[in-house]
């Protein structure tokens, strides 16, 4: 066998390369429909957080006006979130 390559390629590497070539193209086709979709979740998490807002504070202003001022207005007592242990 010699140590030299010929110029021409064989069917199996230029096979090889369009197979990388499209797996190449869908991966940056996925990535980029991940991010769309991330960006779409976001949006309506925001969304949904000023509706959340909204409603609460409507709550504590209909809360307010059912006591007639007589309350100090004190800050909810809000469940704190939970936060996960890591694995060391």
């Amino acid at each position: 066998m010699s140590g030299k390559k010929s110029a021409e390629r064989s069917p199996e590497s230029i096979a090889r390369s369009e197979r990388q070539r499209l797996a190449a193209e869908e991966g940056a086709r996925a990535i980029a429909d991940v991010e769309r979709h991330a960006v779409d979740i976001r949006k309506n998490m925001a969304r949904l957080r000023e509706l959340r807002e909204a409603k609460e504070a409507a709550k504590q202003a209909a809360e307010q006006a059912a006591d007639g001022g007589l309350r100090a207005s004190s800050p909810s007592t809000a469940a704190k979130k939970r936060r996960r242990k890591l694995p060391r």
